[in-house]
């Protein structure tokens, strides 16, 4: 048990350690985690033999259940209504011609049988949840006409379809005697049944408070989250759809202290998508990949520039798209790691293939990610399709619990400037707001004509402080010889771009001025820039 516990703990401080790099090149950061694990593994630095594909199985599945989920639980449903349609065909139509065209392809050019065929474009035919929303996320990538939206649904939902033809060919290939149609009913009607059912009763026990504390609601959650998957699968029903509707209806819904639930399930999701690339990379051994490398190539150039733009442009001519919203769709088909999941349990089923499966769909995954990831804000750039005036933000449901709101208070002594106005003389910012004006014994609901007295105390409404990249906030006590106590704040010297805006002393907060006098003890609340070394803890 201590050699697996080395090599997770290891793996973790690494990847938090690199984060900041990560962020700032170019090349998706997933990429960098199927790397670390080709460093790790067999053929790499540390040589570390590994081979349990049903380990592995095992974890990637419970892992792709945490990506599917939060991939629901982010889709902003509002604004991804106008390219809903079209992302619900590419999902579903797209996935189906895509493996399709792949199939035939691989037939005529390799000589292939044709259920070998089929599984090769069934496991590679749906794009990556994991690779698309890290990429817009990480680059800022917000489209024109609602295609970070529609890309977004589209890699979110297409996984179950993909799932379904690769369980299909699975049993085609090993013999069994099924009903197609029958099959892929069953997975639809059980699958989406349970998600919205598990999806709704969850809202609803959450509206009823019946849980003691907002912990409960993260642990309920994830409980729910495992059922929406376990569930439908115990009568063969497609888990991974019902897992998905599930979090469609959750994160759509309007829930108290959602970005509680937020955080913790995008620490939990990146933290799967970490260890499903990093234990891919270090299953596959690079000494045998030549023996695909060639078809890998051959077919993941034939996916890339014939099969999802000819699919992708068949699909959408009828909802009258920009050809440059087409051409960017085309090129943002990634794929991922459900493409190597399920080729994991193809591998497992025992069936006798020309080529290694894993290492032929481990290699279009690594060429997908490193090209078409890479160069996806270039393209989108060439295309002309981003929108300096949007926030790809506003397409996840997660975007507008990020600012919560906070209340301040004021009070009107007889040399404040607001005393004797109306409220409308003030001219505030639209997004601070007057929220209740306490005069005396009495509550006053302000409006614009309410005039304001002496001795009154205003509540206001604002976004609270998110920190930035470059700008945080620090608290700094006054202690020993680093400041001279009993001095104005001005004498302390201090670089241009970091402020005091806050002082504790004891139980009372200080709002201070360049004459407030420091004190020992006072603890110091600093806006400071992430270069800025004035002030020192």
């Amino acid at each position: 048990m201590n050699e697996p516990l080395l090599l997770m703990g290891f793996v973790i401080l690494i990847c938090i350690l690199l984060n900041r790099f990560l962020e700032k090149i170019p090349v998706p950061s997933l990429l960098i985690f199927i790397a670390l694990g080709m460093f790790f593994g067999e053929n790499g630095v540390l040589k570390i033999p590994f081979d349990d594909y049903a380990a592995v199985n095992i974890i990637c599945s419970i892992s792709l259940i945490f990506i599917m989920f939060y991939g629901g639980f982010g889709t902003n449903l509002k604004a991804a209504q106008p390219v809903l349609g079209q992302a619900v065909v590419l999902s579903t139509l797209g996935v189906v011609g895509t493996a399709g065209a792949v199939a035939v392809f691989a037939h005529i050019l390799f000589r292939l049988p044709w259920l070998e065929c089929f599984l090769i474009g069934a496991v590679i035919s749906s794009t990556d949840a994991a690779s698309v929303f890290n990429i817009l996320r990480s680059q800022k990538l917000a489209l024109k006409y609602n295609t970070d939206s529609l890309l977004e649904i589209e890699s979110g939902s297409n996984d179950p379809m993909s799932y379904m033809l690769t369980t299909v060919a699975i049993a085609l290939l090993g013999g069994q005697s099924i009903s197609i149609p029958f099959l892929l009913a069953q997975q639809l009607v059980i699958g989406g049944v349970c998600g919205v059912v598990m999806g709704w009763l969850a809202v609803k026990l959450l509206h009823q408070q019946l849980l003691p504390s907002q912990q409960s609601h993260t642990i309920f959650l994830l409980s729910v989250m495992v059922l929406a998957y376990a569930i439908p699968a115990q009568f063969n029903g497609n888990g991974y759809l019902s897992v998905y509707l599930c979090g469609i209806w959750i994160g759509n819904a309007n829930l108290p202290q959602k970005k509680y639930l937020v955080h913790f399930f995008d620490v939990l999701t990146n933290v799967a998508q970490v260890l499903i690339f990093f234990l891919l990379g270090l299953l596959v051994t690079p000494v045998n990949l030549p023996a695909v490398i060639i078809p890998a190539l051959i077919l993941m150039l034939f996916l890339t520039l014939v099969a999802r733009p000819l699919v992708s442009g068949l699909l959408l001519a009828p909802f009258r798209p920009k050809w440059g919203q087409v051409a960017l769709v085309a090129w943002s088909g990634l794929r991922g790691a459900a493409s190597i999941v399920f080729a994991i349990a193809a591998v497992l089923s025992g069936i006798e293939m020309t080529y290694n499966l894993y290492n032929l769909v481990f290699c279009m995954v690594l060429l997908s990610i490193s090209i078409q990831g890479t160069l996806l804000p270039l393209v989108a750039k060439k295309l002309s399709m981003i929108d300096p005036t949007a926030d790809v933000g506003r397409t996840f449901t997660d975007y507008q619990e990020d600012s919560d709101i906070h209340f301040i208070k004021i009070h009107l002594d007889p040399s404040h400037p607001w005393c004797n106005q109306d409220l409308a003389q003030l001219h505030l910012p639209s997004d601070l707001l007057v929220a209740m004006i306490v005069r005396g014994q009495d509550l006053i609901v302000p409006t614009g004509d309410t005039h304001l007295a002496e001795g009154d105390l205003l509540v206001l409404a604002a976004r609270s402080f998110e920190e930035r990249e470059h700008l945080n906030l620090r608290e700094i006590v006054v202690e020993g010889a680093k400041y001279d106590a009993n001095q104005p704040l001005s004498a302390i010297a201090s670089a241009h771009d970091n402020r005091v805006i806050l002082i504790k002393r004891g139980i009372d907060t200080l709002i201070p001025t360049g004459s407030t006098v420091i004190k020992t003890g006072d603890i110091l609340v600093v806006a400071q820039t992430s270069s800025d070394s004035s002030f020192h803890s």
